[in-house]
């Protein structure tokens, strides 16, 4: 009987250790991958870099028109004194809250209010607006969106029927911005009777709002008597050669504090005496 052969026991791999230096990788990079779908880290990194890119912008640009973070628009910061302008587009406004935010030497000092509309709209937001920005020490002026196909003179008795105009108040506004079909001619026509209107009733003439380019088309040599607020956005001054302003608008996309809505924001051209002299007497 032959010899049996001697089998050898077969070899048993070592187990691999588990190195946990690729564990830690790998849940790094599953955090990683959570985080980079994330809405919010998109948002931040955005802003983020949306703001550097800015700071950048204001570095290399007119050191007087930076941006101001809380505002999150650009002000042109060699205007002593800024405001703003609302509507029932901005709906309930905190006035208090408005009046406290401060940015550097940046806050609000005044605001328009809109009042009436043509020959029949009363804002919504008017009433509560005229009452409550005044009691946080907001000098306020009222103003009329004019409807260029409606007699100036009856939306000037209309607007002063809602708009009680006092002494320390803004002048009162004509917000001049289409034709509604009609011919220039009697747009002037209503603007005139309108702004005619309201200066007799009240002793005081009124500001003519637009902006740059519908003055420079329809109204320019027609209306020098009246002093002027002009809107004209996202610009380090406003370039009008001799043409004289007060108040500029000089952005629509403001965020102030108590406004849950964007808002035009606005500066004066002269100081804080020139300021109070346009006041009502």
């Amino acid at each position: 009987m032959p010899a049996a052969k001697k089998t050898s026991p077969k070899k048993v791999a070592p187990k691999k250790k588990k190195q946990p230096g690729k564990l830690i990788w790998r849940l790094l990079l599953v955090g990683l991958l959570i985080i980079g779908l994330s809405p919010f880290y998109y948002g931040y990194v955005l802003k983020t870099f949306s703001y550097t890119w800015q700071w950048f912008r204001d570095l290399r640009g007119n050191p007087r028109y930076r941006t101001y973070k809380s505002f999150n628009i650009s002000i042109p910061s060699q205007y002593n004194l800024h405001g703003i302008d609302v509507s029932y587009a901005q709906g309930r406004i905190n006035w208090p809250k408005v009046k406290a935010m401060q940015e550097d030497s940046i806050h609000i000092n005044f605001a328009f209010i809109k009042a009436t509309e043509g020959l029949f709209k009363v804002d919504p937001y008017f009433k509560r607006n005229w009452r409550e920005a005044p009691k946080a020490g907001i000098v306020c002026g009222a103003y009329h969106f004019l409807r260029a196909n409606r007699s100036g003179f009856w939306q000037a008795r209309f607007f002063l029927q809602n708009a009680d105009i006092e002494a320390g108040d803004l002048p009162p506004v004509a917000d001049v911005e289409t034709l509604d079909g009609v011919s220039p001619d009697v747009m002037r026509q209503n603007v005139k009777a309108f702004l005619t209107q309201v200066e007799a009733k009240t002793k005081t003439r009124p500001i003519i709002y637009t902006t740059l380019s519908f003055y420079a088309t329809y109204l320019a040599g027609y209306f020098n008597d009246y002093p002027l607020w002009l809107a004209h956005y996202n610009q380090a001054d406003l370039h009008v050669g001799q043409l004289s302003w007060l108040f500029w608008q000089h952005s629509d996309k403001a965020n102030v504090n108590g406004i849950n809505h964007v808002v035009d924001f606005n500066a004066f051209k002269g100081d804080s005496l020139s300021f109070r002299q346009i006041l009502v007497q």
